[in-house]
């Protein structure tokens, strides 16, 4: 049986552990793939898998490079931090990308990492970032999607007075090439977070595998969801389920499994992690053993 049509494959590479010729080498193969769709990198500061000391690149910047290297892959961030950067600034480094790549950006963006996690928070003590609790990180995800929307689509400066954020003579131009704006995904699985996917999300995206706690799978999070469009009034259809799943190298059945399941649950995007080191081919070696052999 074949995957549904409307169902669309990528890949993800976290750029910790690895040089960009690697990362770069992956996404070319990957974007002459037709069955790979997109491609994600991740945003974090320091490492958060292997030698904590190790290499880590900057998530945007990267993707900047990685946009003027690629011509057809749908590319972005799973998911930018809304702690790390002014959402104001965050919108003009976007419409920045989106213009480099030709208008391929997706826009994740979530509330970041909880500060509780220990590594965590070594990024925000390490770069002087601001050390706000969850309930802060929510409720200001969701004044930074009203921002940058208003700053990629607005023609003459604004004011914000929010609770969170503050603008004077907001403005952003170029603005990106897509219209009305790039896509906007939020990443999360809180039902606060769903409630700012409801009201401001194009695509969710949520952490597939297992969860100790039953109420994080991904299927019961997805009916939260459809719960919480239905109080405001709006059509959950109208927002495409995304699900992150771990590759593995040495088990391509479970990782087969795991996206029939996700397809089976209703999610139509879906992003296949790959660690590193990265096998050579490993872009044809997804495509041929994991999307050809699960259809």
């Amino acid at each position: 049986m074949a995957h549904p049509k409307e169902v669309r494959f990528g890949i993800s590479t976290a750029p910790q552990q690895v040089t960009y010729p690697e990362i770069l080498r992956v996404w070319r193969e990957a974007d002459a793939i037709p069955q790979l769709e997109h491609a994600w990198l991740f945003d974090h500061l320091f490492p958060i898998g292997g030698d904590p000391g190790g290499p880590i690149f900057e998530g945007w910047t990267l993707l900047s490079a990685l946009a003027a290297q690629t011509e057809r892959l749908r590319l972005g961030i799973l998911v930018t931090s809304n702690r790390f950067r002014p959402p104001a600034m965050l919108a003009k480094i976007a419409a920045t990308v989106d213009i480099v790549s030709g208008g391929r950006l997706d826009f994740g963006i979530g509330a970041g990492s909880r500060p509780s996690i220990p590594w965590a928070r070594r990024e925000y003590d390490a770069h002087g970032l601001p050390y706000h609790d969850a309930d802060h990180a929510v409720a200001s995800l969701a004044e930074a999607c009203t921002v940058i929307r208003r700053l990629w689509t607005e023609p003459q400066p604004f004011d914000f007075d929010g609770t969170y954020l503050h603008l004077k003579g907001a403005f952003c131009n170029p603005k990106p090439v897509q219209q009305p704006h790039p896509p906007i995904m939020i990443g999360g699985r809180s039902t606060a977070t769903l409630r700012v996917v409801a009201e401001h999300a194009d695509l969710w995206n949520t952490p597939g595998g297992g969860h100790d706690d039953s109420t994080l799978d991904p299927i019961r999070r997805s009916a939260v969801l459809d719960r919480l469009c239905a109080e405001i009034g709006r059509d959950s259809a109208s927002i495409t389920r995304s699900i992150a799943l771990h590759v593995s190298y040495e088990h391509p059945d479970e990782t087969r499994q795991a996206i029939a399941k996700a397809i089976d649950g209703g999610f139509r995007h879906l992003v296949l992690g790959l660690s590193a080191p990265f096998p050579e081919r490993v872009a044809t070696w997804v495509a041929n053993e994991l999307l050809e052999k699960s259809a």
